[in-house]
């Protein structure tokens, strides 16, 4: 990495240090609702999509070309591991994603399993290769990803997306045995995967929780997550770069989530991102937290919530700009360079 990355206000944030503007970059900026990244799925699947490297490092570019981002991530989904587990996995069109032969049962868990990521992700590895070289002269850092434990367990056991996570949670309480075999895999193989990302040349790496919140109570959480998602944390930190966790729905414990370590914790449009930062303290960098459907109202409107979000920053060093989830496939693309161009203007130090 060089010297002027590291300068980069993106990086500068997630060490809470004082930058020249508060950095923003956007989840699932590289998607659905870019015209350019349409037309490539017209032609190709998302697996296609995400396993070609010149088309991933395409798909990352391409907000990076439309929007003074501060920082770019890479083009891939938090599933894709799971298929070098030996899980059979399909995205279906106006569904989502489909594993075909969820691991319910002990036979099931038993069989998945541990491969090097050199060996089971090198598409989203190379492509990593290719943006940092195509990043190098703009001096914008590559965050790098990957699913967190539950989050992975959960779409594993259930065959794809739920409302209840009843037979995870039917997992997790009935057979906790299974349970933590499951964790510990999917552990091991998250944090060889993210260290590889950082290998590859990834500045910052982020875990996303998407769903432990809407499954899980604090008990629950302490319990069954909390153990290993500290784990991974304690593993990538060997990689020596930045790590952001977002525990999407994690309000109520947001306390638990923090002792489980990073440097920037991802909050969600449910909490108050001001007294978010009181509650875990000044040891970490805050990174959002926008509500991605205010992206779909007037400009004025908008304002006055980016406006109240810097306000509860309060231009603390550690604040990173972001929504509280994923932008939606219908937002304008005109309206996300208004937001970037607004966020930079309203944050210039001197």
């Amino acid at each position: 990495m060089t010297q002027n990355l590291q300068e980069s206000a993106f990086l500068k944030a997630c060490r809470r240090e004082p930058a020249p503007y508060t950095p923003i970059w956007l989840m699932r900026q590289a998607g659905r609702y870019m015209e350019v990244y349409r037309k490539i799925r017209q032609r190709y699947t998302m697996l296609e999509t995400v396993n070609q490297p010149e088309l991933a490092a395409e798909v990352t570019l391409q907000p990076i070309e439309a929007f003074p981002l501060d920082a770019a991530i890479i083009f891939s989904d938090i599933l894709p591991p799971l298929v070098g587990m030996g899980l059979d996995l399909e995205f279906v069109k106006q569904v989502g994603p489909k594993i075909h032969n969820p691991a319910r049962t002990e036979e099931d868990i038993k069989a998945l399993q541990v491969r090097p990521p050199e060996e089971t992700m090198a598409g989203t590895l190379d492509a990593i290769k290719i943006v940092v070289r195509e990043l190098a002269s703009r001096n914008i850092p590559l965050i790098g990803f990957a699913g967190a434990p539950f989050t992975l367990a959960s779409y594993a056991v259930e065959g794809g997306g739920s409302k209840t996570y009843i037979n995870t949670k039917t997992l997790m309480f009935k057979r906790p045995d299974l349970w933590h075999e499951l964790m510990e895999k999917l552990t091991q193989v998250q944090a060889d995967y993210l260290i590889a990302q950082a290998e590859a040349g990834a500045s910052a790496l982020q875990v996303f929780d998407s769903w432990v919140g809407a499954a899980l109570n604090e008990e629950a959480f302490k319990k069954y997550v909390k153990p290993y998602n500290k784990k991974l944390i304690e593993k990538i930190r060997s990689a020596g770069k930045p790590i952001i966790h977002f525990c999407k729905g994690t309000g109520l414990y947001i306390h638990e989530v923090a002792d489980c370590g990073g440097d920037v914790l991802g909050v969600d449009w449910h909490q108050d991102l001001g007294q978010t930062w009181e509650t875990v303290g000044d040891g970490f960098g805050v990174q959002g937290n926008l509500d991605p459907a205010l992206l779909l109202a007037p400009w004025e409107e908008l304002k006055i919530h980016v406006d109240r979000i810097l306000d509860q920053a309060a231009g603390r060093p550690g604040h990173i700009f972001n929504l509280g989830h994923g932008l939606f496939p219908t937002t304008d693309e005109d309206q996300v360079r208004r937001l970037v161009d607004y966020v930079h203007e309203k944050t210039q130090r001197s």
